[in-house]
């Protein structure tokens, strides 16, 4: 009887070590790069300032024109008449204004 309980131990031990790799999988392969994602859109929304050149989710491109707290007004095209204010929420990439004109006087 004593060999039994000791393979039921063995047994609730190896069954813990499953689980606990399971878990860790679980872990690096959904909620780290998750996390990760959402760090580097809240830095990119953070880091938006007037004059920036953006791509919304639905795949317009625009130019910033004023900034709020979850507001942003996005100038479509070259109509300057064409002013929408969007969610912040809304902008998928965001080009620094003054990127391109670094790479034109170097």
């Amino acid at each position: 009887m004593y060999s039994i309980a000791a393979a039921a131990t063995g047994g609730v031990g190896l069954m813990a070590i499953y689980m606990i790799a399971l878990i860790a999988i679980f872990y690096f392969m959904l909620i780290r790069p998750q996390r990760k994602e959402q760090q580097r859109v809240s830095a990119m929304l953070a880091d938006m300032a007037v004059g920036d050149s953006i791509v919304t989710t639905g795949g317009f491109y625009g130019v910033i024109l004023d900034i709020t707290d979850d507001v942003v007004i996005v100038e479509f095209g070259n109509n300057k008449n064409c002013r929408i204010p969007m969610k912040k929420e809304a902008i998928a990439e965001v080009e620094k204004a003054d990127a391109g004109y670094d790479a034109a006087e170097k």
